[in-house]
């Protein structure tokens, strides 16, 4: 007797009803928001060991960030009916009340599991979810305004790492200069991805970038919290230093000589998502080589994901 296959109704279209929303989600992004979060914990002290607080703090954080890549979606949907058609929103994919919804939802979530790690935690989360909404509502079609809010949400959130103790972010907030000025330079570049930027602006960003390498060489080299650490733990800090001036570097340079769009998509993907290298080598000149792979494979979660979805 012969056999025929009966399909199950509606499972082979569940994953491409889903893939929209993942797709709005950019979920390699969202892979590199714990990184800061981490590396916060490093600086105050609460990564190694973990404390308790560190647990609520992890989903907090991609919360948030989830909730500003969705937003900055909806406020730019009829930019992108223009520019980026393909979008979930502008192609009609994924209905932009859901998207909203989904959005604010997120940012609230955040800002509850937040809560959960103290008050602290929930005031720093507060403060990421007014500066998302300040970005994606009006700061990021300003030249200095988008590229410096934009940056201040990494930097509270490598605070809200550091709420993870009492007294975590009024100690750590030096640090988080550096996401903050990091992401600042990346951000600027970004903004010419779709009709191209001029070498001035482009100098400005890299020079940035530039600036937090050597900060970062400074602190794994010199810091009196780093220079404790024992000799192969600053070796293995400064080896993943330069991995990411081999990473960022090159690219961001060569848009000094063309800053056509092509190449800028490519370089701010590749400045994205080396943020946790950036954050890695705080982790671990601030708590040791332990800090080194839980930071790391944040990294890895993102680049895999990235394989899969956009990054900008």
């Amino acid at each position: 007797m012969a056999h025929s296959t009966v399909p199950i109704r509606g499972s082979s279209a569940r994953p491409a009803r889903l893939r929209p929303w993942l797709e709005l989600l950019r979920p390699a992004n969202i892979a590199t928001a714990p990184a800061d979060v981490l590396a916060g914990a490093a600086v105050a002290g609460a990564l190694v060991p973990p404390t308790p607080a560190l647990i609520w703090l992890i989903p907090a954080t991609m919360a948030l960030y989830g909730g500003g890549i969705v937003l900055n979606d909806v406020f730019d949907s009829h930019l992108d009916a223009r520019e980026r058609p393909e979008r979930p929103i502008p192609s009609g994919r994924v209905p932009v009340a859901s998207a909203r919804l989904l959005g604010f939802g997120l940012l609230a979530a955040g800002v509850l599991a937040a809560s959960m790690a103290g008050s602290t935690a929930a005031g720093v989360a507060a403060a990421i979810a007014v500066a998302v909404l300040t970005y994606d509502a009006a700061a990021k079609h300003h030249a200095v305004a988008g590229p410096a809010v934009m940056g201040l949400c990494r930097g509270l959130n490598l605070l809200l790492g550091a709420a993870a103790v009492s007294g975590g972010p009024g100690a750590a907030w030096p640090i988080a200069l550096l996401p903050f000025t990091y992401i600042t330079g990346v951000t600027v570049v970004s903004r010419g991805e779709v009709h191209g930027s001029q070498r001035p602006v482009v100098g400005v960003g890299f020079l940035l970038i530039v600036a937090v390498l050597l900060a970062l060489f400074v602190i794994a080299a010199f810091d009196g919290r780093s220079r404790s650490l024992p000799a192969a733990d600053r070796v293995i800090v400064l080896a993943v230093l330069g991995w990411l001036a081999a990473r960022v570097i090159p690219p961001f340079a060569a848009l000094l000589a063309q800053p056509a769009p092509a190449r800028i998509g490519r370089a701010v993907r590749t400045g994205v998502l080396s943020l946790v290298l950036v954050e890695t080598v705080i982790a671990g000149a601030y708590a040791g080589i332990m800090a080194v792979p839980a930071v790391l494979a944040t990294g890895l979660i993102a680049w895999l994901l990235a394989r899969l979805f956009a990054v900008t």
